[in-house]
């Protein structure tokens, strides 16, 4: 189990990040939230999930130990795999998660792409309890700027629209809320998944 990792970001993909550990490059995945705190060149810390799989080795790599937890967490209920945990920590908060989860909001557990009524009510019944265990997270650190803007569509291509619709509603976005910032990615992220699901 590699639990964390410690050193520079040699670069950032869609999916996340690429940091060097000992001389070695070690592509990491993460939500959009955790790559907006990220910045080539400089130093990173990130806790960190191995998903073994027969055909590859996939490292998820978080903002802190909490999300982190969460994410396996999530993984231990019915037909939840990585991608599905990795989407829902795209769309909500650790805290917001386990608030839905503690409140039984259906709605806002199916605000996440891939989790319909039925799926929201299993993870209620399975995790309700669970996820009250699981502490308290401690948000990462936002930077300013307008680097939102790249990181919430690639999360929303990430999570299955194209890149054309991702431009549109991002620039919808950007027009609302001129002040925003890599802070208000998890919320503006929400308000465009409400406003693709109503265009669909």
């Amino acid at each position: 189990m590699i639990a964390s990792i410690e050193g520079p970001v040699i670069a950032l993909t869609p999916g996340g990040a690429v940091v060097r550990v000992g001389g070695v490059g070690l592509a990491v995945q993460t939500t959009a939230t955790t790559r907006a705190g990220l910045r080539v060149g400089e130093p990173s810390l990130l806790a960190t999930s191995l998903v073994v799989r027969e055909d590859s080795l996939t490292l998820y790599g978080f903002a802190d130990d909490a999300e982190r937890d969460l994410f396996e967490l999530l993984q231990t209920a019915s037909g939840v795999g990585p991608r599905l945990a990795q989407a829902v920590l795209t769309v909500h908060t650790p805290d917001a998660v386990r608030r839905a989860l503690a409140t039984e909001d259906l709605a806002a557990l199916c605000l996440v792409p891939g989790i319909g009524r039925k799926g929201a009510q299993r993870l209620v019944l399975e995790l309700k309890d669970k996820a009250q265990l699981a502490g308290t997270s401690v948000g990462p650190s936002g930077s300013p700027g307008g680097g939102w803007r790249d990181t919430l569509g690639s999360a929303l291509v990430g999570l299955g629209w194209t890149s054309s619709q991702s431009d549109e509603v991002v620039a919808t976005l950007a027009a609302a809320h001129p002040s925003a910032t890599a802070d208000d990615v998890p919320s503006l992220l929400r308000e465009a998944l409400a406003h693709m699901g109503r265009n669909r």
